[in-house]
Formats: structure tokens, C-alpha cells, sequence
């Protein structure tokens, strides 16, 4: 009996020892995931962190300087721009989207119009302002650091059209569509896939600009990535699962189904082209980095995706 008794509370201790160390475990990994939350939750805060007031008055400025040329503005399309970008983030980032005037325009090339907007800007606006336009759009950098962006746009009658990423063309567009479809997304995860789309493009506007997605395929990304997502809605979880499936969906172009152009991403080229493997590859180590962070349950790792090395 004494044998018998000694397997049991031997039994017993095993089982206590293990249901002790999963305990542990556990909350471990529950005030790990609180931290986790709260990074994320001060990251999105510094990117959120603008003065709607001020981007109005500064909006207001830039128009005026403009109403000649222009047609008609629709401004805030989704919601602003992530802080202190220097790049064009898409659609959902634009603070204006400027219909141009055709009548005023004889050569309406994107290049020509971003040219001039940037020019009449620069002569009426004052001269602290940095005042700058890429292939999409010209951004204005005032000396307390925001940044404000306008997509110029012309009317046609299909629609509207504004500048093609990555080349000097034309792409349709259906602003309100897209608004919808990113909204119902949005709805369906529980709100959490619009500060997602954020911090993912934090973390993408670190990688080599060659292959950086553009805004607006990050956004179309996602509409497409979380169709039917059944998993974990926080943004903890939904980060890696963005970039791994982004990593198989940017091998093929991805179709827009609101409206717009029917391939947002030319740019990457055609399908399994060099850029999109390499895109994807980098896709892949960014979505590997984070399960690898969460899994040692370090904040460090996690935050070190978000900014870059000194």
C-alpha cells in the first residue's frame, strides 16, 4: 500500500507542478498581451496625433490659393494621414482630393498639374511652409512637423481619375465605394482592421521604397485579406495575419472590386515578377518577426518593427 500511495502523491505532484507552470504560463502571456495592447494602443495615438482644427484652417489656406484651378474638393476622404509621413499613403490618407479644372489645364498630365499646384502654391502660401509633390501628390510640411496631402483629380465621364502610382498616368477611382467597402471590412472586424491598416503601413514605410507598398494596395490588401476573418479581432493578432496573407496575395495583381482601377498594384509589375517575389519575401520575414516577438513575449521586438535602426 505504501508503494501504491507513494505512485499517487508522486502522480499528484507531477500534475500539481504542471498545472502550476501553465498557470504561470498563462499569465504570462495575459500581461504580455496587455503590454503588447499598450504599445500598440501609443502607437496608433502618435499617429492619430493631429489637430483637426489646424488641418482644417490649413486646408482652407491651400484651397484658397488654388480656387482658380479648382472644380470642386472633397476633403478627409477616410480619415487623415498617419503623422509625418513622407510618402503617399493612398486614398483612405489623402486630407483633400482636388478636382482639378480641366478648362485651366491645357497639358493634364499628372506630372504637369502636381508641377503647377506645387508652383502657385509656393507663391501664395508662406514661405516656411516646405511645399513638395511626389508622383501622386503634393505635400505640404509645416515647421511644427504635420504634413497635409492633396491628390490632385480630374472628371471624366466614367468618373474621376488621379495619378497612377509609380508611373505618370491616370487611374479611375470611386472614392465613396472604396469608403464603403473599407467601412463594411472595418464593421466586420469589430473596428480594429482601420488601425491594422496603420500600423501596418508604419511598419511597411520602413522597408526599401522599391518595394514599399502603396496606401492604396495596403488598403485594398486588407479588404481582401479579412473577407471572412473568423480569428482574434485586435490588432495584435490581425498584424501578422495581414502580412501573411499579403505575402501570398501580392504575387498575383489583386483586382479592385469598388470601382476603380481594375489592378491597384501595376506598379509591382506582372504576376511572380521579381519585385512582387522579393515584395512578398519581405512580406513573409516582417509576419515571421512578429509571431517570433510574440512568441518570446517581447515588447522590444515587436516595437523595433516600427521604427527604424539609428
Amino acid at each position: 500500500m505504501g508503494g501504491s500511495g507513494g505512485g499517487s502523491y508522486r502522480q499528484w505532484r507531477s500534475e500539481s507542478l504542471k498545472d502550476a507552470v501553465r498557470q504561470d504560463a498563462n499569465i504570462a502571456a495575459t500581461q504580455f498581451e496587455s503590454k503588447l495592447a499598450d504599445l500598440l494602443s501609443d502607437l496608433l495615438a502618435t499617429y492619430n496625433s493631429r489637430d483637426a482644427d489646424l488641418v482644417r484652417r490649413r486646408l482652407d489656406a491651400a484651397k484658397s490659393a488654388l480656387q482658380d484651378e479648382l472644380e470642386t474638393t472633397l476633403d478627409q476622404l477616410l480619415g487623415g494621414s498617419v503623422a509625418k509621413r513622407t510618402y503617399v499613403d493612398g486614398l483612405s490618407d489623402v486630407d483633400s482630393l482636388l478636382v482639378v479644372n480641366g478648362s485651366r489645364f491645357e497639358e493634364s498630365s499628372p506630372p504637369s498639374i502636381l508641377a503647377r499646384m506645387e508652383r502657385i502654391l509656393r507663391e501664395r502660401l508662406p514661405k516656411e511652409i516646405d511645399i513638395g509633390h511626389g508622383d501622386m501628390a503634393v505635400t505640404l510640411t509645416y515647421p511644427d512637423g504635420m504634413s497635409v496631402q492633396l491628390l490632385p483629380a480630374i472628371r471624366t465621364e466614367q468618373g474621376l481619375n488621379v495619378p497612377a502610382a509609380g508611373k505618370s498616368g491616370w487611374s479611375e477611382i470611386n472614392p465613396e465605394r472604396f469608403r464603403e467597402a473599407l467601412t463594411r471590412r472595418n464593421e466586420e472586424c469589430a473596428g480594429k482592421l482601420v488601425p491594422t491598416i496603420k500600423l501596418a503601413k508604419a511598419v511597411i514605410g520602413l522597408i526599401p521604397e522599391q518595394y514599399r507598398l502603396t496606401g492604396y494596395h495596403v488598403e485594398s490588401l486588407a479588404i481582401a485579406a479579412f473577407a471572412g476573418y473568423e480569428g482574434t479581432k485586435t490588432s495584435a493578432s490581425m498584424l501578422p495575419y495581414f502580412f501573411e496573407r499579403a505575402k501570398e496575395l501580392v504575387r498575383s495583381p489583386i483586382k479592385d472590386r469598388t470601382g476603380q482601377s481594375i489592378h491597384v498594384d501595376e506598379y509591382l509589375g506582372p504576376e511572380n515578377s521579381d519585385v512582387r517575389r522579393t515584395t512578398s519575401h519581405l512580406l513573409g520575414q516582417l509576419a515571421k518577426r512578429m509571431r517570433n516577438a510574440s512568441a518570446a513575449q517581447s515588447k522590444d521586438q515587436w516595437q523595433s518593427l516600427f521604427f527604424a535602426d539609428d
